[in-house]
Parts: C-alpha cells; structure tokens; sequence
C-alpha cells in the first residue's frame, strides 16, 4: 500500500494506472475504521483495478467543534487495517492541502434534500460533505466510488452532486454492516459503554418492526409501535424516526405500489448521536 500526503503526489502515482486503463475505485472516510469500512474496501476490489481510500476529518461537515475534536483517530490502527485489506492507495491529506488558503467559497443546490432530516438537525453539513467530495472526485477521477447505505441521505446528496456537476463516477452503494445482534456498525459506537451498546440494539428492533408490518398497516400506527420499541428501555432520546420515498426522502403518508421506501431513525445514547435507515421493499 501507497501512503500518500499531496494531491500532487496523488496525481502522480494515478497517472501510471490511468495509462494502463486501469479502472480505479474510491473509498473516501473520515478514519477510525471498522469492518463496515473494510467491507467498502472488499466491495471496491471487485469492481476495480485499484482501490484508493482517503482518511480526512472534513472540518466543513461538523455543526459542532466540540463533535470534531472528539472524533476519533486512530490512525496507526487504520493504516494496518487497510493494508491488511490489501488497499492499494491511502490518500492522507492535511486540512490545508484540500483547503488552501485562496479556496473558492462552495454552494450547491441539493433543493429539499438540504433541508430535509439531517439537513435540518445538521445545517450546512451537506454542504461541507459535498465540497470535500466533490474535490476528492476531481482529483481521484474515480470511476467507481464506495459508499455505505447507513448514511443513506448523504448518499442520495452525493448522487445528487454527481447529477449536477455531470461527473463520470458510478456510486455504488454498500449495505450497511452490522454486528450479529444487528447493531450498524459506526465510529461512534467506540464512545458507548457495553450498557449503551446493547440499550442501541432497540433501533435494529425498530427498523425491523418497520419493514415487517409497513406493507399490512398504516404508517402512523406502524410508527408508534416502533416508537414504544425506541423509548420502552430508559435511556435512548429518539431524535426522529421517519418512513420515506427512497428517491426524495420526502416523508410517506401511505405506501403506493412499485415504490421504494426507506426508514430513517436518529436516536441519542449516554450522549452519543447514532444514525441507522433500512430500505422497506
């Protein structure tokens, strides 16, 4: 595995697989990797030559600074998980090499997806998602780029990055790992205690809930049981928990035939946010 610090080193080292038509696949991450990460990684080998996986703390997506600096990383840890993995291209750049100081300010129209769920809870966090992925796209050229479906509304807002800015990237959309009792696995999990691990396996029992009586009920009082199965155990603070049209995320009233539905779910644990969705057909 190649560690590489620049974009002009990164550049460098493409060019040669470019010139051997070689199809090459991005992984881009924050760190702090687990096997959700790693299964990206696997997913990407198989549909590439090479596998390129960037480790940034985007500073531009955290609401919060105080949520920034409390990211983890360990990153010493990561790099032999990669190249175990057998990664081929670890891109690791500093904040001021992908923010130069002469940088052009971003903006995007993600229309209701911007405001939407996350986009309400977590103002301009898309914005800064979209800008680092839009200049890790621009350097990478990927022709396929790995995501997972546990954060379902920033992929349909990179799918919609790609769209208007006619970028030639297939994004491939990774199921979200789990633990076996069914817990999506996150970075975020390394801060709960074993108490507050399995006080997380209610959203699993939730979503699942959802998925097996959405077809045969109404939404609402699908919901509510759903709702009952959040909160019956002290501890969990459910932030929303929404049935959407997979396309816009708009919320469902009712479920119409040949339609894609997904429910989405933000609950809070002994401080920690935890975010998890299941697609319902």
């Amino acid at each position: 595995m190649v560690t590489i610090q620049s974009k002009e080193g990164l550049q460098n080292e493409l060019h040669a697989h470019r010139q051997g038509n070689q199809k090459i696949a991005l992984v881009p991450t924050m760190g702090a990797l687990h096997e959700g990460h790693l299964s990206l990684i696997q997913e990407a080998q198989q549909l590439a030559d090479i596998v390129v996986c960037s480790i940034f703390v985007n500073p531009t997506q955290f609401n919060d600074p105080k949520d920034l600096e409390k990211y983890p990383r360990p990153i010493e840890n990561d790099m032999k998980l990669l190249k175990d993995a057998g990664c081929n291209i670890l891109f690791m750049p500093t904040v001021d090499e992908m923010y130069p100081s002469d940088d052009a300010s971003w903006h995007i129209d993600l229309g209701r997806l911007d405001s939407l769920w996350e986009g309400e809870k977590r103002p301009g966090h898309f914005q800064g998602v979209t800008q680092i992925v839009y200049k890790l796209f621009r350097l990478v050229e990927p022709d396929i780029a790995c995501f997972g479906q546990k954060d379902f509304q920033q992929v349909m807002v990179i799918q919609r990055l790609v769209e208007l800015k006619e970028l030639p990237v297939h994004i491939h959309i990774c199921p979200t790992v789990r633990s076996k009792e069914g817990l999506a696995l996150s970075s975020r999990n390394t801060r709960l205690s074993e108490t507050g691990k399995q006080k997380a396996l209610a959203i699993f029992r939730s979503l699942s809930y959802i998925k097996a009586h959405i077809h045969n009920n109404a939404i609402p009082e699908v919901k509510e049981e759903a709702l009952h199965i959040l909160t019956e155990d002290e501890g969990i603070t459910v932030e929303y928990l929404a049935v959407c049209t997979a396309r816009t995320l708009e919320e469902a009233t009712q479920i119409e035939p040949g339609e894609t539905y997904v429910a989405l779910v933000v609950a809070w644990i002994e401080g920690v946010r935890l975010i998890d969705n299941m697609i319902l057909t």
